[in-house]
């Protein structure tokens, strides 16, 4: 029993006795059928406060020989698993966190000197009757153990006892040591040769943000399968809260479900599972407030940096997404780090490693997640000069709010044009998208009080925007937004009613209709507004 060999079972104690804790105990099952197998070595990548020290802690309460964890886990889910216990307390854990290591040293030479020494040191003490070729080799010595200690299984026979490797922060000399190519490159090939192909491995698993660096042919670490933000696979709802868990969080706790998932929700992996960050989650049924806890973890890396990189179609994909746009990227040249930034889409990529993305699998498509991401885009931009427009209207949203449900249409149209002439790249003016996403930007604050639903199947056709009233704002009147290039404002009322838009809206009687049309080819870019409220 020793600081990083079988560990005590202490801090996975610490998390299951804790006042809020949420069972991922599941995660048990899929590693168990792991063990020994080709599929041995596995990868998972989160944002920060997703619960991947919390998993890890966990795995080692579970497989170390250095404890005993029964009484905890025969009261979790996986003791529901037929045989649940087979390989409980059975193995030789190893459990790093590699950030511990970064921070006592200087290069990466004292990095992995310091680590080598520390394991040698109690692999040497703890087994100390085995006959060791080179004790200051530590795939060697770990070798040389695997090879020469055995004991009796249940059945009397005589078996080796193979390693459990977990690796917390295993990406942290990515983070910190990014532009040094020669350190990350010998810092893989360590890893690569401590683990590869060695039958002293039981399990080899790691978490961190990024994935597994690429080095073009140099795939070091290519036994690896990876579960990051773009596909999980089988452990989705591992690591991270899952709808139905914070539903119950909401319950027991007596916390609003839809202010939950207003705030926090959002994360999509494989198309099917949504995610929130437990950080956030669990900060706000502590404090009973509802506010942004997650991105005060992340002052590691500022958001304005990657949005104001100067690259094609970046500024004009950020206003898009702070809009609540949905935007196509190509994830695959993404290089899994955090300085090699070739496209646009490298950088959207990069951000939803970091969490401030949320990716469609089977779209291929990017999102802000919630409102507390959306939060942490109006502060980053509001620090960066080139977003000072954007900003301006994002300000000036609740007055454009309350002028609609006022019906002031022609300071509408005032308000509208101006954030269209100034807040939008003019090679991009002209297009229908621009005028779009203009609009949703006008009425940003609109998100506080309404569910923002793009091209809503309604009657016969789709409307182009229809401002929902939610859950805070009950006995709001449902606003339906046409959009017209070169016609008329009235022309867009006349659809709305011509295709029987507001009878989508059953469960209200009154609906306010807003009609916009701009004038591409005039040399003010004139904008027009009529707004009409229906009684059904």
């Amino acid at each position: 029993m020793g600081v990083y060999l079988n560990p005590k079972n202490d801090s996975f104690e610490e998390s299951f006795h804790s006042d809020i804790y949420v069972d991922k105990s599941e995660l048990i099952h899929f590693t168990d059928t792991k063990l020994r197998k080709s599929g041995k070595y596995i990868c998972v990548s989160r944002p920060r406060r997703f619960g991947k020290s919390v998993n890890l802690n966990m795995l080692s309460a579970f497989y170390s020989k250095g404890c005993d964890s029964r009484a905890m886990f025969e009261k979790l889910k996986i003791a529901e698993t037929p045989d649940w216990d087979k390989y409980m307390n059975q193995y030789n854990v190893i459990h790093l966190n590699m950030q511990e290591f970064l921070s006592n040293s200087n290069s990466m030479d004292e990095l992995l000197d310091l680590l080598k020494r520390s394991l040698l040191w109690e692999l040497t003490d703890e087994f100390s009757d085995v006959r060791l070729f080179d004790s200051t080799n530590l795939s060697r010595t770990m070798k040389d153990i695997y090879n020469q200690k055995t004991e009796k299984d249940k059945d009397g026979n005589e078996k080796s006892i193979p390693f459990v490797i977990l690796i917390d922060e295993w990406d942290c000399v990515f983070r910190e040591h990014r532009d040094d190519k020669e350190a990350q490159e010998k810092y893989l090939d360590f890893i690569r040769d401590w683990l590869k192909d060695k039958s002293y491995v039981a399990l080899a698993y790691m978490t961190g943000i990024l994935p597994i660096k690429k080095y073009g042919t140099h795939s070091a670490l290519n036994m690896f399968d990876e579960y990051s933000m773009v596909d999980s696979a089988d452990i989705a709802s591992d690591t991270g809260f899952t709808e139905e868990e914070v539903e119950e969080l909401c319950r027991e706790y007596n916390m609003d479900t839809e202010k939950m998932k207003y705030w926090y929700n959002g994360y999509q992996i494989n198309n099917n599972v949504h995610l929130y960050c437990p950080r956030s989650v669990v900060s706000a049924i502590s404090r009973k407030n509802y506010s942004n806890y997650w991105s005060r973890t992340e002052t590691y890396e500022a958001l304005a940096k990657y949005i104001a990189m100067d690259m094609d179609g970046l500024h004009d994909a950020a206003e898009q997404l702070l809009a609540g746009q949905n935007i196509r990227i190509d994830i695959n040249t993404f290089q899994n780090d955090m300085t090699s930034m070739n496209s646009r889409d490298d950088v959207l990529t990069l951000l939803v490693h970091l969490g401030y993305l949320s990716y469609v699998q089977s779209t291929e498509e990017v999102y802000i997640p919630n409102k507390e991401v959306r939060n942490e885009y109006v502060t980053s931009m509001r620090a960066e000069g080139k977003w000072k427009k954007t900003i301006e209207a994002v300000q000036e949203s609740k007055e454009l709010l309350e002028l609609t449900i006022n019906g002031k249409a022609s300071e509408v149209a005032e308000h509208i044009e101006k954030i269209h002439r100034e807040g939008c790249d003019p090679k991009h003016y002209n297009s229908e998208q621009a005028l779009r996403y203009t609009v949703l930007i006008a009425y940003f604050y609109a998100r506080e009080k309404y569910t923002i639903i793009q091209e809503m199947p309604a009657g016969n056709g789709f409307a182009d925007i229809l401002l929902m009233p939610n859950f805070q704002n009950p006995d709001g009147i449902p606003i339906i937004i046409e959009l017209k290039y070169d016609k008329s404002a009235d022309s867009a009322i006349a659809q709305i009613k011509n295709r029987h838009y507001p009878d989508a809206i059953k469960e209200h009687k009154k609906v306010l209709l807003v009609g916009i049309n701009y004038d591409k080819d005039s040399t003010n870019k004139k904008h027009e507004c009529v707004i009409e409220e229906i009684t059904k």
